[in-house]
């Protein structure tokens, strides 16, 4: 893939959360097997349309898929959210913390709502341990009060169980108070969408879904220091294809910042792209576009022959697209 950086105008403020960039996931094919959902490449299936809209308030999927098979096909559509880790990853903003749909995800498919079901796993150390926190009536999601609450009133044997297997961190401190007790989630959460659905022979199928993103991001820009490359930026380079040109933006900034200008930071927004390639053979139409959100801001992703359409919006479009690579958007927000 040919890579493109985009910096015009100015990128959002929102929460500023000291975080790895969260993933989310495009659809993708599965199939119901014991212990869960695996997915699945599909022959029968292609996607002939998918108009992706990336904002920091919401993230908008439109789909076409055709069958072009002479025969019906019944399957599992599915949709992975992204994975929430306990402990370093407590930070980042996940919607609701006590909804199980905690980031508001909802689908439409030929216009009529859809009630997907939801499939939650824990993961620890790599071993699903599910069914330990539902044997003692633990919540599975990390980030809320219930979860804190029933983690406090565990028997001291079974927190020792919990540590041995990696679910938990106790950290025991004095603060003047005498010898107190944290009990962190350590676990994974891995949740997962999914509804059947019939492909009628020759016929599009249209399937929309909608949610509020869970944004990443820094309280300053990391990749430059004093208007020079910092440790970070040659990871930014390979993950959001910063240039020259978007340097010498960012020590502009840095310097004004100085003078009474906007202060800015980073916030980050990545997406599962390459489960579009589980469809039979490549996207036949594709269109992504990008909403910045505030005109002072700036965006930097890798994406071929994007254009600026609007004083906040970017497009790209594409036919006989394969995604080979996932999307990661960096934007710049001027804070006040």
């Amino acid at each position: 893939m040919r890579r493109w950086t985009i910096a015009f105008g100015a990128a959002l403020t929102a929460g500023l959360l000291l975080a790895a960039p969260p993933l989310f996931a495009n659809d993708t094919t599965a199939e119901l097997t014991t212990g869960g959902l695996v997915y699945v490449q599909t022959a029968d299936i292609t996607m002939a349309e998918e108009h992706l809209q990336l904002s920091r308030q919401e993230v908008r999927v439109d789909y076409i898929f055709r069958n072009d098979t002479d025969k019906d096909v019944e399957s599992v559509i599915a949709f992975p959210m992204p994975d929430i880790t306990g402990g370093a990853q407590s930070d980042i903003a996940y919607g609701d913390p006590e909804a199980d749909n905690f980031l508001g995800f909802t689908v439409l498919q030929d216009g009529r709502e859809i009630k997907p079901q939801l499939q939650q796993r824990i993961i620890a150390t790599g071993i699903d341990r599910t069914e330990d926190l539902v044997a003692h009536k633990v919540p599975l999601l990390p980030y809320s009060d219930r979860t804190t609450e029933a983690l406090k009133t565990l028997p001291d044997d079974v927190k020792a169980d919990f540590l041995a297997k990696g679910l938990i961190r106790i950290d025991r401190y004095d603060a003047g108070k005498g010898w107190q007790e944290d009990i962190t989630p350590a676990w994974t959460l891995r949740s997962a969408y999914w509804w059947k659905t019939t492909f009628p022979a020759q016929k599009p199928v249209k399937v929309s879904h909608r949610y509020k993103p869970s944004v990443g991001g820094t309280v300053a820009m990391t990749f430059i220091e004093n208007g020079k490359p910092a440790y970070e930026h040659a990871r930014y380079v390979e993950r959001y294809c910063i240039d020259d040109s978007f340097m010498k933006t960012a020590a502009k900034l840095q310097v004004a910042a100085t003078k009474g200008g906007p202060h800015y930071a980073e916030q980050w927004l990545s997406y599962v792209l390459t489960t579009g390639a589980n469809w039979s053979g490549p996207i036949d139409k594709f269109r992504l576009t990008i909403d910045k959100g505030n005109p002072r801001d700036y965006v930097s992703l890798c994406a071929d022959n994007i254009k600026k359409t609007g004083p906040t919006t970017f497009e790209m479009t594409a036919e006989d697209f394969t995604p080979e690579k996932d999307l990661h958007v960096l934007f710049l927000t001027a804070g006040e």
